[in-house]
């Protein structure tokens, strides 16, 4: 069954992009709570935003910068200076993004896990279980946003990790921890139809500052972590041709077949073990009948 439960309860965050100011704090929350290692350079250390990161072992998130012209600044270079007592309007400035898993509402990467070891559940977050995976990665081909990396330097017990929206704070009824920390309220926790009833109503009520889009309302059937922004999130390193269609549309049929696949393993392997072992026997029959050759070649030689 590749069909998932649309809990329509569940929590989400919405990132209010115009309102961040790039300070990190989610990053060290991220870290602390996580307890992940401490990373390379400090988290105070900016100059890290010269560079744009993706998501790793150590960091379940990350912030990266953009520059980019606002719907409500190009709206603001039309109009005369003496009216804008901010001459950064009209002009490109700095954006910062938050990325994280976005916590689909039908996750492509559990669609994908033919052994649930990625699962949704009722809270909103999309969690792992390590005791179950196999480490095919297949979790981290299908996800859209490319978020599941694996611990590559642990070859003993390897394992998917990724933001599980601070699940295990959730439950206790605490917030993530970069909700927590965040110190402009660029990100906002709650109901997920709270948070789009918010987004719609922010929209509303300053149509020069943001685009009419929720980015996660239906990206890829929707997302538990919604996005608000003044400019096309296709200028922010966001992706903006996924659909509206949930993973499991896609994924669906092609997966229905690898718990067969899974099923043949032992056929499969006891087929190649059996050529091996025909292989084998054929090659000892050869080396024998070599040694007998040359033994009745050396007999009849020592007869001459």
């Amino acid at each position: 069954d590749r069909n998932f439960d649309i809990y329509q309860n569940s929590y989400g965050v919405l990132h209010d992009i115009t309102r961040c100011i790039g300070c990190r704090k989610c990053e060290t929350a991220c870290n602390r709570v996580s307890k992940l290692p401490p990373p390379d350079r400090p988290f105070d250390d900016l100059k890290v935003l010269d560079e744009h990161r993706r998501t790793h072992t150590g960091a379940f998130t990350v912030v990266n910068r953009y520059s980019a012209i606002t719907s409500m600044q190009k709206q603001s270079a039309r109009q005369v200076d003496e009216t804008n007592p901010d001459p950064a309007f009209g002009r490109n400035h700095l954006l910062y993004v938050k990325t994280q898993c976005n916590h689909c509402l039908e996750p492509a990467c559990a669609s994908a896990c033919f052994v649930k070891a990625l699962k949704k559940t009722e809270t909103g977050a999309v969690i792992y279980d390590a005791s179950l995976c196999v480490g095919c990665r297949y979790c981290m081909v299908a996800c859209p946003f490319n978020i599941p990396t694996y611990e590559y330097d642990q070859p003993l017990t390897p394992r998917i990790r990724k933001c599980d929206l601070c699940y295990n704070r959730l439950i206790q009824g605490l917030l993530p921890g970069c909700v927590a920390e965040c110190p402009k309220e660029a990100l906002t926790f709650g109901p997920r139809q709270i948070l789009l009833d918010l987004a719609r109503r922010r929209i509303m009520d300053h149509p020069g500052r943001y685009i009419p889009h929720i980015y996660g309302e239906n990206e890829m059937g929707g997302t538990n972590w919604l996005y608000l922004a003044g400019t096309p999130f296709s200028a922010l390193g966001m992706r903006e041709d996924l659909g509206d269609l949930p993973a499991s549309a896609f994924t669906g049929g092609i997966l229905e077949t690898i718990p067969v696949i899974v099923g043949l393993w032992p056929i499969l392997l006891t087929g190649i073990y059996a050529i091996s072992k025909r292989k084998d026997a054929m090659a000892d029959k050869a080396r024998q009948d070599a040694v007998a050759a040359a033994l009745s070649e050396a007999r009849d030689q020592s007869r001459t």
